[in-house]
């Protein structure tokens, strides 16, 4: 069994609307929510053996402040996964090496978002399910989707991951996103 872990950057800043899109910092709203969302899943023991991310400056950002790890992952930058498109996603999750046991992709939307419908397919978390169903109205900044993935990943298609759970930032603040999966 696989892990899939995925993450869309923490939010960012517009301030400065000179700055191409790819050099757009978090903004302080992104640096607290990421800092929760690290604290979340360190408490549900959620450690990848591998991080892919985006080369953009807000996904470097969101990947600095989850560290430091326990068990420091393989850490890939790639530059395919710039607002890449849930096809493309899935390619480069189709291509990571059977022996890693659990991935984490920190990617941007509207690809993240496509790719976590399309893996929860129509059965979600055993049927059109709470979690399926807020994953299907947005996948929000700073949101965090795990999937149980049961066969090879070069294999891994629409429908193909089982929703185990799915946080967002406004979960954390409310604090009653640990005590369910819903």
């Amino acid at each position: 069994m696989h892990q899939l872990l995925l993450l869309r950057h923490a939010k960012s800043s517009w301030d400065d609307a000179a700055l191409p899109d790819r050099d757009r910092p978090l903004n302080k709203r992104g640096r607290r929510s990421v800092a929760a969302m690290r604290e979340a899943m360190r408490d549900l023991g959620l450690a990848p053996d591998m991080v892919l991310v985006s080369p953009a400056r807000r996904t470097q950002e969101t990947l600095a402040k989850l560290e430091p790890w326990d068990d420091t992952p393989l850490i890939e930058p790639m530059e395919s996964l710039y607002l890449a498109s849930a096809k493309e996603l899935l390619g480069v999750l189709h291509d990571v090496n059977e022996t890693v046991r659990s991935v984490l992709l920190i990617g941007h939307n509207p690809g993240m978002h496509e790719l976590a419908v399309m893996l929860a397919g129509s059965h979600g978390d055993g049927g059109p399910g709470e979690m399926a169903k807020r994953i299907a109205a947005g996948f929000p900044t700073g949101a965090l989707a795990e999937f149980a993935v049961a066969g090879p990943w070069h294999q891994l298609d629409a429908g193909g991951g089982r929703l185990v759970r799915f946080l967002a930032p406004r979960d954390l603040r409310d604090g009653d996103a640990l005590g369910s999966s819903a």
